[in-house]
């Protein structure tokens, strides 16, 4: 193996697939929950936070993917 095969990708990029994926599914079950509202309420429910930390996770995760997507560890 040469030395460019050995390189690894950064932890950061992972982290932001992860949160990229996370969110993806936060928003997801957010927008189906405004669709399809429960009977029971909970405090603040009218706001939606589902969408709201779905949408800044899964903004957050593309930061990391996008800054660390051609940076190699080792």
């Amino acid at each position: 193996m040469t030395a460019e095969e050995k390189k690894m990708k950064s932890i950061w990029f992972l982290v932001g697939l992860m949160l990229t994926f996370m969110g993806a599914i936060v928003t997801i079950s957010g927008v189906y929950y405004l669709f399809n509202p429960t009977n029971t309420k909970t405090a603040l429910a009218e706001l939606h936070p589902d969408l709201w930390w779905g949408g800044i996770i899964f903004i957050a995760g593309l930061i990391f993917v996008l800054t660390h997507r051609n940076k190699h560890r080792g």
